[in-house]
């Protein structure tokens, strides 16, 4: 059984800081791209940034030059890097990953549980 156990969210002040991070852990043969999603209060979930195993990034426009997506192959696990934070960044964050697990045999898409990410003075 495979799991992404995410942490790191919570409440900070604008223009302050946050890493987020997500482990992977379970039966897993391998693991492809990575990253990050965030979903408002009444907004549809949206893509933050994504990571390849190779470490190619992708940024959503409204994050580029403030966050910064990086993995430790080595720990399964996906970091994000949140800077210079603002309040419309208010939202719960989910981790993604694209896994093979050992069991299934083919490429499979694993959702973490969410973490509350709140910009608020």
């Amino acid at each position: 059984q495979v799991q992404l156990v995410e942490a790191g969210g919570g409440l900070v002040q604008p223009g302050g800081s946050l890493r987020l991070s997500c482990a992977a852990s379970g039966s897993i043969f391998s693991i492809n791209a990575m990253g990050w999603y965030r979903q408002a209060p009444g907004k549809q979930r949206e893509l933050v940034a994504t990571i390849t195993s190779g470490g190619s990034t992708n940024y959503a426009d409204s994050v580029k030059g403030r966050f910064t997506i990086s993995r430790d192959n080595a720990k399964n696990t996906v970091y994000l890097q949140m800077n210079s934070l603002k309040p419309e960044d208010t939202a719960v964050y989910y981790c993604a990953a694209e896994i093979v697990p050992v069991v299934a045999g083919r490429l499979l898409r694993y959702w973490g549980q969410g973490t509350q990410v709140t910009v608020s003075p």
